[in-house]
């Protein structure tokens, strides 16, 4: 097990749905000190209210700054970087955007962390970087060849630092997502606009989230990618699910796919099922750590691709009555429910 006492701990993208959820088990931790780096000062100063615990120590600023991450960084022994730009269609009017976020400023993050002897680095990911259609996905997916790339540095390499990455779908009732929206649709009483009533997504909690982030964090290896195995559900059957929790009769609304969505999304390519450990709850996919030199490399036969990939769609699929308990199982499900 990572040792906790007397270390530091900083979370870029801190203020956001993750960092708070982490932040629930890492108070009572032996952490002697945990930054929340972000660039939103009204919600760092709200969860300075909140909280009200000497631990935390709020820095203002941005991962496309180097300075101001590099800075940050200074005594710190590991992080989790879940700053990003995660909106699709925002990312797909506004690539450059995603580019200077999601790809520059993780690149920001992982140099500093190189440079300041940083021992652990987690970086949070999507399944919209598996064969990516959207500028999101495609700026996730680079995200990923960075961190991998970072991890083969020699810097890292030579004090035995450990930098991986955990890869997984929409988080249920995160800010932005569809349960948020169709809670507030119904309450308005109005239609629960669904884009295509046949789309499939993972259904993971803000808690899987944290699991999977530290799973990986106690037994990743230099450049893996991991993946929590998760239930998928329609479109369709999150709103009918709502629905009936809420005790609701709001029509639905047809609106057809957003800007370069997906009909189902994939958390393991068919190329990376093929070289990934199945650890029962998670897929581990290892980094090829090959150089460039290819000819020192002997190979019999090529690797064996598998037909079948990881997706929303072969993944288990809840019924409406396993949805409705995953539901309840949120905070902000149950918030909303007694409002």
């Amino acid at each position: 097990m990572i040792d906790f006492k007397d270390k530091t701990l900083l979370i870029t993208g801190g203020t956001g749905s993750f960092g708070n959820a982490m932040l629930k088990g890492f108070l009572s931790s032996g952490l002697n000190e945990i930054r929340v780096f972000s660039r939103d000062e009204k919600k760092q100063e709200d969860m300075r209210i909140e909280y009200q615990n000497d631990k935390l120590n709020f820095v203002i600023g941005d991962i496309r700054d180097f300075e101001s991450i590099n800075n940050a960084m200074d005594g710190v022994d590991y992080v989790f970087h879940a700053a990003a730009l995660k909106q699709v269609p925002s990312c797909e009017f506004f690539p450059m955007q995603a580019v200077q976020t999601n790809i520059i400023g993780a690149e920001n993050v992982l140099e500093a962390s190189a440079r300041n002897n940083v021992k652990r680095v987690v970086v949070l990911s999507t399944d919209k970087a598996v064969y990516p259609i959207n500028a999101m996905g495609i700026s996730k997916a680079m995200m990923e060849k960075v961190a991998i790339s970072k991890a083969r540095d020699p810097r890292v390499q030579k004090i035995n630092a450990v930098y991986t990455t955990t890869r997984y779908g929409n988080v249920m009732a995160s800010r932005g997502s569809i349960i948020p929206l169709f809670i507030k649709q119904i309450k308005e009483g109005s239609p629960l606009t669904i884009t295509n009533p046949n789309m499939t997504r993972f259904m993971m909690s803000l808690d899987d989230s944290v699991d999977l982030v530290m799973y990986a964090f106690q037994n990743g290896m230099p450049g893996d990618i991991f993946v929590q195995k998760s239930p998928g559900a329609t479109i369709q059957l999150i709103a009918e699910a709502l629905l009936e929790l809420f005790n609701s009769d709001n029509e639905t609304k047809i609106i057809g796919e957003r800007h370069a969505e997906k009909l189902y999304e994939t958390l393991c390519s068919k190329e990376e099922m093929s070289k990934a450990e199945d650890l029962g709850k998670f897929y581990r996919i290892p980094a090829d750590f090959r150089d460039l030199n290819y000819t020192k490399y002997i190979q019999s036969e090529g690797p064996k691709i598998l037909d079948v990939e990881y997706n929303s769609e072969n993944t288990k699929r809840l019924t409406k009555d396993e949805l409705k308990n995953l539901l309840l199982s949120l905070d902000y499900v149950r918030e909303q429910l007694n409002k």
